[in-house]
């Protein structure tokens, strides 16, 4: 008995010790404090074991480092922009972006998101017509081609693509890969020998230090673009793997949206690409006019692209999304496949109901984490309490991350509205100022509200206990879902 007294004794300390360096060391969110201290409350030394797999805090790690003189060239941009902002002097090519002019301040100056207006987009939403415009950029290519995903499979389409980019190597073309470490964890280190010998260059974020197994599931890069000769570039939802052209039975078709841009956006792509290759490569990507090519562009679409991480002061995409939903005046259109909000994203979500804007969100029916989804379910009840109108879709899996305001501006990227995407992921959107852009991205979700289904707050409030019980318990786990 006294042995066992012992070893309760012992469980005590260590709860105490490791609850104190959640609380006062990592300096954290208070909600999410409180769901670490109920995790090891619940779990003791288990409980500490999951708190070293996913609760570790990245900021103090210097990932990123950019060198004084560029940073003082970046700087002199975004000074000579906000002064353009503060006193009305751009002159916007869709008349209507001038209503969103604090919109744009608060993107470049807390994240450096210069505006530009000279871009052209092409929208996918199938992986058939998005990997095929790729593909077809990827053998077009003549100087370099950048890529970055979170997943890559060893499937038809992985190998296909690989083959792609290692006949470009082949031919001189510089190449470079960039896939995560986590997200990628099934992929043979094999894999890649073949772009290697051909003279590709290929690099894994945030890796794990012991071989075959990878703890660090937080602070992943959860980022997918692809940029080719710096005049061409793609971001977007879509990984690389045959689910993601509807050839997998558990999700069947794949609906995902993706863009293919052109124009001085691409430069503020290639740069992303160019500050997550130098953290994960010691190969270093020297800052050349290659990859960062002037030309005369003749669209005409404005664009932002904006970026959030563990490594970031501020949450900027989620900001972002606040502020467009705020900004609203007669409608918002909102897809993503994980929905775990902070308060503060519910609360502008209620206001925007509660003022008469037509808010409506849509989810998958199918989910593919369990957890998440019951977290997801549990906060739409307060939304259909308001007014917001919540849609289910039932075509295959929905796995967009899409925005749309008022059909006049538009985000679409890679953050899902959950606190990893906002937190602990690495994120890039493209905010999309353009009327007649963001209009089509209106009718595409108009086109999906006919694959959907309305989850009405009558057929919520009929949900079973059970189901209540799990919705609940995964809420009070969401700040770290």
């Amino acid at each position: 008995m006294g042995m066992m007294h012992g070893v309760f004794y012992a469980v005590f300390v260590f709860n105490i010790l490791t609850a104190f360096t959640v609380i006062f060391i990592e300096k954290r969110n208070v909600a999410v404090t409180w769901a670490w201290l109920m995790v090891m409350l619940f779990l003791p030394i288990i409980g500490f074991i999951i708190y070293l797999i996913f609760g570790q805090s990245v900021r103090r790690l210097k990932i990123y480092k950019v060198k004084q003189d560029r940073k003082a060239f970046i700087d002199a941009l975004v000074e000579r922009q906000r002064h353009d902002l503060i006193h009305n002097r751009i002159d916007y090519h869709d008349p209507a972006m001038a209503n969103y002019r604090d919109l744009l301040y608060m993107n470049l100056v807390s994240n450096y998101a210069i505006f530009t207006q000279d871009n052209a987009i092409e929208i996918f939403t199938d992986g058939e017509s998005k990997f095929h415009s790729l593909l077809e950029a990827i053998k077009a290519a003549k100087d370099h081609i950048h890529l970055q995903y979170f997943i890559v499979r060893n499937d038809n389409l992985g190998r296909a693509l690989v083959a792609a980019l290692t006949q470009k190597a082949q031919e001189g073309v510089t190449v470079r890969f960039l896939y995560d470490d986590f997200g990628s964890f099934w992929l043979p280190k094999r894999f890649f020998n073949g772009l290697r010998k051909a003279g590709g260059e290929v690099a894994a974020f945030f890796p794990s230090r012991l071989p075959y197994l990878s703890i660090r599931i937080n602070y992943r890069n959860h980022r997918k673009l692809a940029i080719i000769d710096g005049r061409y570039g793609y971001i977007g939802g879509f990984n690389i793997g045959d689910e993601y052209l509807g050839r997998k039975k558990r999700f069947g078709r794949w609906r995902d949206t993706h863009l293919k841009m052109t124009g001085s956006s691409i430069i503020e792509l290639q740069a992303h690409f160019v500050l997550d290759w130098n953290a994960a490569s010691r190969k270093q990507i020297p800052v050349e006019a290659r990859y960062f090519p002037l030309e005369n562009h003749r669209g005409d679409v404005g664009i932002q692209i904006i970026s959030s991480g563990p490594n970031s002061a501020w949450e900027q995409i989620k900001n972002a999304y606040i502020k467009m939903i705020h900004a609203a005046k007669e409608s918002v259109c909102i897809q993503t496949p994980y929905f775990v909000p902070d308060e503060s994203l519910m609360t502008a979500l209620k206001t925007a109901a509660l003022s008469g804007v037509d808010v409506k969100l849509m989810l998958p029916f199918k989910p593919d984490h369990k957890l998440v989804y019951w977290a997801s379910t549990f906060y739409l009840g307060e939304l259909l309490h308001v007014g917001v109108k919540c849609y289910l879709y039932e075509a295959g899996f929905l796995h967009a991350k899409t925005i749309v305001v008022d059909g006049k501006i538009a985000s679409v990227g890679t953050a899902n509205i959950d606190m990893r995407s906002f937190k602990l992921n690495f994120e890039v959107n493209a905010l999309i100022y353009d009327t007649f852009t963001a209009t089509k991205l209106y009718n595409i979700f108009v086109e999906d509200l006919l694959c959907s289904r309305e989850l009405t707050l009558a057929e919520y409030e009929r949900r079973s206990r059970l189901t209540q019980v799990k919705e609940a318990c995964a809420r009070l786990l969401s700040p770290i879902l």
